[in-house]
């Protein structure tokens, strides 16, 4: 059990994924509640039917399987993190998006708004408001959603994680009523007596050398040409590798952003295809101009931002999506303790994901969340 986060506002808990009874564990670790809603951050090494079998929680139970949970103690591997939304704090509606072949869209521009006003109805003292997305990370659909939320959440910002497997690649789950799902995704949207802050970081600077995508595949996030050069080569060249050189950590260390909306916005590489194909972890398309970037310390830039969070006063939580390249970086550059601590230190929880939602956007090596900060503050 995570002691003391949250002044009661939320409580967390987290267990070994390999522990027998798992959701009973986690449910009374967690306490009677009520809840308004629980979040479960889940290893894919943890049993998830039977985990889902046990049906444990009286409360409404979303989550996603992970990259990597952050718990009490900043990173964790191999467990089970809970989040839980008490409910003199907070109001919670929960939407699934069952199928993310067929979006569609007015329908699902016309529940949000059906929700939004439900909210408003059940807690019409509470003014503050965000959305939570897990939506399936191997989808490649995640750009596509976004957009249709967008249009039906009005003010209401959101953030959101891509669930995620390890770094297999093979198969993410998104949580709903006791099922695991694949294609999907799974919308918490909640209106709170709380000030809440929806954020997004990263530590990435862009450089002078740019590169244009000449050839893609946008349908399944590939790039086969970059300056008219096969993808893989021409970015080794620009780096000063061989091209077999190219794997995750060197992908995380040098990253390409494209410039939208006055801001830089990460397109990470995920991997380089058998024919030499650069694959991306978002949508990528033929005549975006790419900017290698390099990173800052992450240590120094991650304390920097979240000691911001708690100017005037410090958050009772916090709720977030780390993408799996910046623990792959912390790990390469020995950086996980140091970054554990930080995320210990400002009570955040969550897990590390295939990629990163912010309002209307699909992302990258960043981290999203939520701040949640005492009443009355």
């Amino acid at each position: 059990m995570l002691g003391g986060i949250g002044e009661g506002l939320v409580t967390t808990a987290q267990v070994p994924a390999e522990t027998p009874g798992a959701a009973a564990r986690l449910a009374a670790d967690l306490g009677a509640g009520p809840f308004a809603c629980i979040f479960l951050f889940i290893s894919p090494e943890a049993d998830l039917a039977a985990l889902l079998a046990e049906n444990a929680f009286d409360a409404p139970v979303i989550g996603c399987t992970t990259a990597g949970e952050i718990s009490a103690d900043g990173y964790a591997e191999g467990s089970i993190v809970a989040f839980g939304l008490h409910a003199e704090y907070f109001a919670t509606d929960i939407l699934l998006i069952p199928d993310l072949a067929t979006i569609e869209r007015d329908a699902l521009i016309g529940r949000l708004i059906r929700s939004r006003h439900g909210l408003a109805e059940r807690a019409p003292t509470w003014e503050h408001e965000f959305a939570f997305l897990m939506v399936d990370g191997l989808s490649t659909r995640e750009d596509e959603l976004t957009a249709a939320l967008a249009s039906g959440l009005g003010p209401v910002p959101l953030f959101g994680g891509s669930a995620a497997d390890g770094t297999r690649f093979r198969e993410t789950f998104v949580i709903h009523e006791g099922r695991a799902l694949r294609n999907a995704a799974v919308l918490a949207m909640v209106r709170s007596r709380c000030r809440v802050k929806v954020f997004n970081l990263d530590h990435l600077v862009p450089t002078e050398t740019r590169m244009v995508v000449t050839e893609a595949n946008p349908a399944n996030r590939t790039v086969r040409c970059i300056n008219a050069e096969p993808a893989a080569r021409e970015y080794a060249r620009l780096l000063g590798k061989d091209p077999g050189q190219l794997d995750t950590f060197t992908f995380a260390a040098h990253p390409v952003v494209v410039r939208i909306g006055g801001r830089h916005h990460v397109r990470a590489i995920q991997r380089v295809a058998p024919d030499g194909d650069l694959v991306f972890f978002s949508a990528i398309d033929e005549g975006l101009v790419l900017t290698l970037a390099e990173p800052q310390d992450m240590v120094t830039h991650l304390q920097r931002e979240l000691d911001a969070l708690a100017i005037g006063s410090a958050p009772a939580a916090i709720l977030a999506c780390d993408c799996i390249l910046r623990r792959m970086e912390a790990m390469e550059k020995q950086k996980s303790g140091a970054l554990s601590a930080i995320l210990r230190d400002h009570r955040v929880v969550g897990f590390s994901t295939y990629g990163e939602q912010l309002n209307s956007m699909h992302v990258n090596q960043t981290m999203t969340g939520v701040a949640i900060y005492p009443p009355g503050v």
